[in-house]
C-alpha cells in the first residue's frame, strides 16, 4: 500500500531553477497555425501572483511539434503583473476539447492545481464532455475570450467569487 502525501510549495527560487524549462518550451518550431493565450494568475483578492508558474500540456500540438524540444508542452513563469502567455500550435480546432490542460504552481500553494482552457469560438463547446461535468454557472472560468488582435484572454483566479474551476485527477 502506498502513502498519499501532499506536494511541496515551490519555494522562492523557481524562476532560476526552472529557467531551463522556459528556454526549452518557449520557442515554438511548428508550421501549424498558432494560437496565443494571454492572462494573469490572481489571488482571492484579485492581486496578481508574480511568482507563479503555469504548465500547459497541448495534446493537439504534439504531433506537429516534432522538432520542438518537448512537443506539446509549455512551462512559463508569471511576470511582475502576474501575467503569462502560451503560444499553441493548433493544426485543427479542438472540437469541444480543451486547447490545453494547465497546471498551476505558486509559492504557498501546497498542492499544484489542475485546470483546462477552451477557446470561446469553438463551435463544439456545448457538446464538451468535460464542460458538461462543470456547473453551468462556472464554465466560463475555463473559457478564453477572443481579443481584437486574434489572441485569447484567460485569467486564472486561485480563489474568490471568480475562482477558476480546478480538477482532481485520480
Amino acid at each position: 500500500m502506498s502513502n498519499i502525501t501532499t506536494s511541496q510549495t515551490i519555494g522562492p527560487f523557481p524562476h532560476e531553477a526552472w529557467a531551463w524549462a522556459v528556454e526549452l518550451t518557449s520557442r515554438v518550431d511548428s508550421s501549424a497555425p498558432q494560437v496565443k493565450i494571454n492572462g494573469a494568475i490572481l489571488d482571492g483578492d484579485g492581486v496578481p501572483i508574480n511568482d507563479a508558474w503555469a504548465e500547459a500540456w497541448l495534446p493537439g500540438s504534439a504531433p506537429v511539434e516534432s522538432a520542438h524540444a518537448i512537443p506539446g508542452y509549455r512551462r512559463v513563469p508569471t511576470n511582475e503583473e502576474g501575467g503569462f502567455a502560451f503560444s499553441i500550435s493548433q493544426p485543427q480546432a479542438p472540437a469541444g476539447k480543451p486547447v490545453a490542460y494547465v497546471t498551476v504552481f505558486a509559492r504557498g500553494l501546497v498542492k499544484h492545481q489542475f485546470t483546462a482552457v477552451f477557446l470561446e469560438d469553438d463551435p463544439a463547446l456545448a457538446q464538451s464532455a468535460l464542460l458538461e461535468q462543470v456547473p453551468a454557472d462556472r464554465r466560463d472560468t475555463l473559457i478564453a475570450r477572443k481579443q481584437p488582435d486574434g489572441s485569447y484572454l484567460w485569467n486564472i483566479h486561485m480563489q474568490g467569487a471568480r475562482e477558476t474551476v480546478f480538477f482532481d485527477y485520480i
